[in-house]
């Protein structure tokens, strides 16, 4: 099953945590010191908040359950002619990932990604290029 994905970055996590578990109605599923995630069912959602970068939307995405189903949507893209990069075995937003990113015709930057693992880092920012640069894990221009 798919999960869709929203990372925010904020200028202040606290407050925006205090937000966010008033409009879900649940604590964060994760939280660290820069970053704070929630994976909701209701409405199926993977929201992510982290410090750092320019405060709004960085990028959205869709979280899949296995590397087949990461693969399938790849490939759809690619067939589409649509830019897509891999970025395997990484480690973003303190979890380990495979992932594919892509950007729509007007820049909006996808992560498609499978999850595998749980990190005690944050990790590093790709270096893959897209449409647009971000100070997160999505990919820099």
């Amino acid at each position: 099953m798919k999960r869709l994905h929203i990372h925010i970055h904020t200028d202040d996590l606290d407050e925006s945590v205090r937000y966010y578990e008033a409009l879900f109605g649940a604590a964060p599923t994760r939280r660290e010191a820069d970053y704070a995630k929630w994976l909701l069912d209701d409405p199926r959602a993977h929201i992510a908040l982290s410090t750092g970068g320019k405060a709004g939307i960085e990028h959205v995405g869709v979280a899949v359950e296995d590397d087949d189903a990461l693969e399938q949507i790849a490939r759809r893209i690619a067939v589409a002619d649509a830019p897509v990069q891999p970025e395997k075995q990484t480690t973003c937003c303190y979890a380990q990932s495979n992932k594919y990113w892509s950007h729509d015709p007007q820049g909006t930057v996808w992560e498609l990604f499978h999850t595998y693992g749980d990190s005690a880092e944050y990790g590093a920012k790709p270096q893959i290029p897209a449409a647009t640069d971000h100070s997160c894990c999505s990919p820099t221009a």
